[in-house]
């Protein structure tokens, strides 16, 4: 089972792919997760919000779940979105998720509704007792509306099987608060905000979950490597040159503007699914002036 020191390094946050029915694209996944291990990922995380979890049904999730861990066959852990509104819809997606073989869930707090934090304990402590496999909170509040506070945060990390936090608020005090509440737990923080990687490898995170990783892999990586390498120039430097893709992905609604640089690079991800539209001329000429930095 994986453990807590094991969760470190760079996670690619996978998109995924679609055919031009914006259907499951199996084949362009396994490109895709071939890609991303052969670059140097630490992990494969699947249906979080650059994955489009809130645009599938369970079935696609589990679906397109099974197609990964099949994929990745080991070589990596994959960390399988199982977050939900309802507690019930949780716990099922999540037993189902264990049932295919994912080495770790995701769970993204509810949304919709403004809960307590007693509540999102409640929840989180109900997801944990019905499986063993290893938890990580998400927390992105822009998304949400709803934030783990810290002390919500130390209670939840004295569960066993509750190993982290993906925090992807933007907001490093958040990320140091984090790892002040889970100090000597078997617990680690990780960011979900690429332009905070390095800030947050410093602050005493353990890694990062990157939706850029997806495109300039081998970049994120050397973010990490430099780091745990004591080369803190060159991973000042390495999380500098991601600016000019996360400048371009600003352009448009998440995550249509990822999906098409990646499918200019040369594997066929799709579009996102409707209502998110897809990129116009302008912008597909900057995605490909980006690339062109990127010699990709």
């Amino acid at each position: 089972m994986l453990q807590a020191s094991q969760i470190k390094g760079i996670i690619a946050a996978m998109v995924t792919p679609f055919d031009d029915n914006r259907e499951i694209h199996a084949a362009a996944a396994g490109q895709l997760v071939d890609r991303l291990i052969g670059a140097g990922v630490a992990g494969i995380f699947i249906l979080g919000t650059n994955g489009e979890f809130h645009m599938l049904s369970e079935a696609e999730k589990l679906a397109f779940a099974e197609i990964v861990i099949h994929q990745v066959g080991g070589r990596v852990p994959v960390y399988a979105g199982a977050g939900g509104n309802s507690t019930k819809e949780v716990v099922r997606l999540a037993r189902e998720m264990e049932r295919l073989g994912a080495d770790a869930l995701s769970v993204i707090t509810p949304y919709f509704l403004p809960l307590t934090q007693a509540e999102l304990a409640g929840h989180y402590r109900a997801v944990a007792e019905s499986v063993s496999t290893p938890i990580v909170l998400y927390n992105i509040p822009k998304n949400t509306g709803m934030n783990l506070e810290p002390e919500t945060v130390r209670e939840l990390a004295r569960i066993g099987n509750i190993v982290g936090i993906k925090d992807s608020s933007g907001s490093l005090e958040r990320i140091e608060r984090y790892v002040e509440a889970s100090a000597g737990e078997e617990f680690v923080v990780l960011s979900g905000s690429d332009s905070l990687i390095l800030k947050a490898l410093k602050a005493g995170a353990s890694g990062a979950i990157a939706a850029t990783a997806n495109l300039i892999t081998e970049l994120d990586v050397s973010i990490y490597d430099h780091y745990v390498n004591g080369d803190l120039d060159a991973a000042e430097r390495a999380q500098a040159e991601i600016e000019p893709f996360r400048a371009v992905l600003k352009l448009g609604t998440v995550p249509s503007i990822l999906k098409k640089s990646i499918e200019l690079s040369g594997i066929p991800v799709g579009p996102a699914r409707a209502p998110v539209g897809t990129p116009g001329e302008e912008t597909v000429r900057r995605i490909k002036d980006m690339l062109g930095h990127y010699h990709l």
